[in-house]
């Protein structure tokens, strides 16, 4: 993504998000964020769009053979989890304190 203007997201390495589109698609339940990778605008999600991964022998890992393990999806595909209503949500950022905060426009909660 080259663009003259980084792009700012909302969704940060631990939170919990919902899938709300892909293979994976799921409203209702809650998934933990592993990875966020800002400059290609993707997410790694535990658990989400899972790949088979061939590996040779190496010296750490002597047996060598098919892994699985997630791979990025699309962080428009996703969205954060409000843990008071138990549903997926839009957010809001407001400056506290000095410091920007992030707050779940269905509850008014904040984000942490």
């Amino acid at each position: 993504m080259k663009t003259r203007f980084k792009p700012k997201f909302n969704i940060k390495k631990g939170d919990l998000v919902a899938v709300i589109a892909g293979d994976d698609k799921d409203r209702t339940k809650a998934r933990k964020v592993l990875e966020v990778q800002p400059d290609k605008a993707r997410i790694i999600v535990e658990g989400v769009n899972i790949i088979t991964k061939h590996t040779k022998p190496t010296a750490q890992n002597t047996k060598g053979g098919i892994v699985k393990q997630e791979a990025p999806i699309a962080i428009s595909n996703v969205m954060l989890w409000d843990a008071k209503t138990g549903a997926p949500t839009r957010v809001n950022k407001q400056r506290e304190n000095g410091k920007l905060v992030r707050i779940a426009k269905k509850s008014g909660e904040v984000i942490k």
